[in-house]
């Protein structure tokens, strides 16, 4: 390329008084000069020697066109200037397009985010959340029955009323039960008079052993007496010691008979709230013993100051389930309330039919009006961010409506 620049400025130099048909091969030449720098832009990068080169050729053109200056025209001059300025131009472009690749760096590759920096030197790897649905339950939670036979005769409480340990509920009556404690109470009163009566006989005999012991000492009485008399003495002591069993039963009889009459008396075997009432006044009830169904009880008392969610996830993320882990909860009841949970236990089994696995959560702040059996879903954040964690993320939103378990 130069190497035609030179021969034009020879040109030049040797025919200063040439025709216009020698101006325009100059001309020729000089634009093949200015429209050869395209080829930069298709070409692979030249060798760092060429572009050395560059600066050169630009001086030699430069100084031919200032040699030129007094020997020819003023378009001449003008032609020589432009040429010039096309090629530097195009030099200057692709130097400065070459340039551009090392400005980050490094190439990206295409499709592939740059890996992300966390101060030390190594990966973070992105935290992975698990969902699940469940309900609302009372692990605590009492089935009043009552323990004998009877016929209700007051109801204590409604449905909905807090209540503690051992206060009233609903008071029976039964009249065979009032009749057997009377009865035990008279049969205890007869067993007290005949021990008196049996420790009479037994001082009887004896003061009577005593007395012919003393005669038969000095062969006033004979030896046969002397062995009725014991036999006599034996006999009122173990008439004795039976009056006191029969008294110890006859007690027993009371005690019994005084239990099942108290227990028409139900009372509050916890404390909390009585979430569902089944007894009604004038409706005769069946002992415990006889009521195996839950709806024949009297009431339901249910401690809801320590109410949990059970929730299944999918059988999929059981590896990732531990206790302690935490996360987010909300009710359908309160979408808009969401409270922070925590794994307390996992299910020893899986469910067949359903895929999944149980979970138990504690509950931390949950909205004021929770009951049991609403229902809930779960929103839990496992990963190397969730690491010790125990409270959600501050970023943390409350689950959609609708949202399903994940696998």
């Amino acid at each position: 390329m130069f190497e035609v620049a030179i021969s034009a400025a020879s040109a030049m130099f040797v025919g200063m008084n040439t025709t216009s048909e020698h101006d325009r091969d100059l001309a020729a030449k000089l634009r093949s000069l200015s429209t050869e720098p395209a080829a930069f832009k298709t070409e692979p990068p030249e060798p760092l020697a060429r572009r050395r080169i560059i600066p050169w050729t630009m001086l030699l053109l430069a100084a031919a066109s200032l040699a030129l200056v007094p020997l020819s025209g003023p378009q001449t001059l003008e032609r020589v200037e432009a040429a010039i300025a096309a090629f530097s131009g195009g030099q200057l472009a692709t130097s400065a397009h070459e340039g551009e690749a090392p400005a980050g760096g490094g190439a990206a590759v295409e499709g592939r985010p740059a890996p992300v920096n966390d101060g030390a030197n190594r990966m973070t790897l992105p935290t992975r959340e698990v969902t699940g649905s469940g309900t609302v339950v009372a692990p605590d939670t009492a089935i009043v029955f009552s323990k004998y036979e009877g016929r209700i005769v007051a109801v204590e409480v409604e449905t909905g009323d807090k209540v503690a340990v051992g206060q009233v509920l609903v008071r029976l009556d039964d009249v065979g039960a009032r009749f057997a404690l009377r009865g035990a109470e008279i049969s205890e009163r007869a067993a007290e008079l005949a021990l008196e009566a049996r420790k009479i006989t037994l001082a009887q005999a004896g003061s009577s052993l005593t007395r012919i012991e003393r005669l038969a000492g000095r062969d006033a009485m004979s030896a046969q007496a002397l062995e009725e008399a014991k036999t006599a003495f034996d006999t009122a002591e173990n008439g004795a010691e039976q009056a006191r069993q029969d008294l110890v039963k006859a007690m027993l009889a009371i005690d019994r008979a005084r239990e099942q009459v108290e227990a028409l008396v139900v009372t509050a075997p916890i404390s909390g709230t009585v979430t569902r009432l089944g007894a009604h006044v004038g409706d005769t009830v069946l002992s415990r013993e006889d009521s195996v169904r839950e709806n024949e009880s009297l009431l339901a008392i249910t401690d809801t100051a320590s109410l949990v969610i059970d929730a299944d996830v999918a059988e999929a993320n059981i590896a990732l389930m531990r206790p302690g882990l935490a996360g987010e909860a909300v009710l359908d009841g309160f979408p808009d309330r969401p409270f922070a949970v925590e794994v307390a236990k996992i299910a020893p089994v899986i469910s067949r039919e359903k895929g999944t696995v149980t979970l138990r959560l504690s509950l931390t702040a949950p909205p004021s009006g929770i009951r049991p059996a609403m229902a809930a879903r779960i929103r839990l954040v496992v990963g190397e961010g969730s690491a010790g964690a125990h409270h959600p993320p501050p970023s943390f939103e409350a689950p959609a409506v609708g949202l399903g378990v994940s696998g």
